[in-house]
């Protein structure tokens, strides 16, 4: 997996990060550098542990499953974009709590990081090097974060569909890209 592919898909999985981002930042009077850093560490610090879960439970399984690894890929992607996609159009106005305390930011954290943990299944099936592709998740998943955060104060929600219907379409298009690869036709 090159480093392009690897950035689409840490963009894809951070989008639902940055989608709620921006609902805490309609949420607060204002968003100030504490509350970036808080946003951005904890949603970038999940969407690098779930897929390390994620690839260690794939390695230690991987000898079951190796001649469908791409189909699981394909179908993983496709179900965790079609996901996105679909909560784009919902239309839902999530009402948003204005604390960035423990009890409030581990259940964003780890919902919005879910779907890091089956791509990290599918990381390893592609033997992906782990550590550097967590590392390089995290990372932009800190940086959309504290910058949806920072969105969604100034700007509103107007950016939160687009973001979800953005990452969703990313993450159906890697898994296509994943099958067409294996299957020869790319």
């Amino acid at each position: 997996m090159g480093m392009m592919e690897l950035f689409l898909i840490a963009v894809g999985l951070s989008m639902d990060a940055f989608a709620v981002a921006v609902c805490k930042g309609l949420s607060v009077r204002r968003a100030t550098p504490k509350h970036s850093l808080t946003v951005g560490a904890y949603f970038g610090g999940f969407q690098a542990l779930m897929p390390l879960i994620g690839f260690l439970l794939g390695v230690r399984f991987e000898s079951y499953i190796v001649s469908v690894d791409h189909w699981i890929a394909f179908v993983l992607l496709g179900l965790i974009g079609g996901n996105m996609i679909r909560e784009s159009f919902s239309g839902d106005a999530d009402e948003m709590s204005d604390a960035f305390d423990f009890r409030t930011m581990l259940p964003l954290a780890v919902a919005t990081s879910i779907d890091a943990l089956a791509m990290g299944v599918t990381f390893a099936f592609l033997r992906v090097n782990i550590v550097p592709a967590v590392l390089f998740i995290g990372v932009i998943t800190f940086v959309l974060s504290a910058i949806g955060l920072k969105v969604g104060n100034v700007f509103g929600a107007k950016y939160k569909a687009r973001a979800e219907l953005f990452g969703g379409v990313v993450l159906v298009l890697m898994g296509l890209k994943i099958l067409l690869d294996h299957l020869g036709i790319l």
